[in-house]
């Protein structure tokens, strides 16, 4: 019997190239479509074979301790009744993701998501269009700025409904007509946590965030709120950030403490609309 754990180390080792080689196979790319090189279904199988991958990792770390274990005359591990083995695995239990849009993962490789876009940070704002308003409180308000109140608007755009500056929404309607059409059922279970709240960052006396100035807006998958700060989010949101950011816009799971449900309009993309006029 010592010898059935070597063997089933081998058929993991054999099992984990198998799986790296279907990668192609199950990820298709769509040819017609210049948007997220990765659509939504490819990346919920490689969460769902990474995750497989990092369990398979497990066992493998396990199997080996056992083998040192029965060949220096130890007790083997044994499988439970409830068919769960002494280091936690379950091999009764299928392992599928069960909702995938609203699975929660750590977000890979964070600080850098946003790649070269530059974000558009309060003094940059407060230079380019002066203040949303003068007498900024921690409560949202209503806009005074002139300049800025005569381009927003609140609109029906895509599955949410926001007030924004019009070349804001304009754009977050591009974005969600890639996503609609990429993925309906994406599309279909998108939600927002707000979008226009005119008032100081807290802490700050004199300093207004993208969402004071119409430039961003918070969102979630099934009205779900992601838990600010750690690090994870949900694997829909993971998605909808490629293609906030080939639209131009950053993703707040970047920030030092990560806000994974926020998305705004970069510097780079404020920079050309106002080469182009529309702000």
């Amino acid at each position: 019997m010592r010898t059935v754990p070597a063997i089933i180390l081998g058929v993991a080792i054999i099992l984990a190239p198998i799986i790296w080689y279907v990668f192609p196979i199950i990820v298709p790319i769509e040819s017609d479509f210049e948007g997220p090189a990765i659509d939504s279904g490819a990346r919920i199988e490689i969460e769902m074979l990474s995750q497989q991958v990092e369990d398979m990792r497990n066992q493998i770390e396990q199997l080996s301790l056992e083998i040192s274990r029965s060949q220096s005359g130890g007790p083997l591990l044994q499988q439970g009744a409830d068919g769960a083995d002494d280091f936690g695995y379950d091999s009764t239990t299928p392992n599928d993701i069960i909702d995938a849009y609203a699975q929660v993962v750590l977000i890979a490789n964070r600080k850098k998501v946003n790649q070269q876009l530059q974000l558009a940070n309060s003094t940059f704002l407060k230079e380019t269009f002066g203040l949303p308003r003068e007498d900024l409180t921690d409560s949202c308000q209503s806009m005074t700025n002139p300049r800025l109140e005569s381009l927003l608007i609140l609109e029906e755009v895509g599955p949410v409904r926001v007030r924004m500056l019009k070349p804001a929404i304009d754009s977050l309607r591009t974005v969600f007509d890639n996503i609609r059409r990429t993925d309906p059922d994406l599309f279909a279970r998108i939600n927002t946590a707000g979008s226009l709240c005119v008032r100081r960052i807290r802490g700050a006396t004199s300093s207004a965030s993208a969402h004071a100035y119409g430039l961003a807006v918070d969102l979630n998958i099934d009205g779900v709120l992601d838990t600010l700060g750690d690090g994870k989010t949900q694997l829909g949101l993971t998605i909808l950030a490629d293609f906030f950011r080939q639209e131009g816009w950053v993703w707040g799971a970047a920030w030092g403490r990560e806000d994974s449900m926020h998305f705004e309009v970069s510097r780079d993309k404020i920079e050309e609309w106002l080469e182009q006029g529309l702000l």
